[in-house]
């Protein structure tokens, strides 16, 4: 099993805005349960934290294997919707791992 896992940082310094931003990235990313079959299991939320060493939303998806990772990333869904997510963030991480 592959698990994917995203953390952003939301570039706004307007708590509201940043809020609405994070709710919409939410959304759309759990919208992708059921459009891409190699999904076993979706996760994403607006964090709870304030402060610098906290991010603003986190995602961890699970794949059965490399091939449905690359699945997702290749989806045109997934690529329109993360043209999105860059033109709101200001730092994004992420990693990859077996388990």
């Amino acid at each position: 099993m592959i698990k994917h896992m995203v953390s952003w940082k939301l570039a706004s310094d307007d708590a509201d805005v940043r809020l609405e931003q994070a709710e919409k990235v939410v959304a759309g990313l759990r919208a992708f349960v059921g459009v891409v079959p190699s999904i076993r299991a979706l996760h994403a939320g607006v964090g709870l934290g304030q402060g610098s060493t906290h991010w603003d939303i986190g995602l961890i998806v699970d794949f059965d294997d490399e091939a449905g990772l690359e699945e997702y990333q290749v989806n045109p869904d997934h690529k329109a919707f993360g043209k999105y997510i860059r033109s709101v963030i200001s730092e994004q991480a992420t990693v990859d791992f077996e388990f």
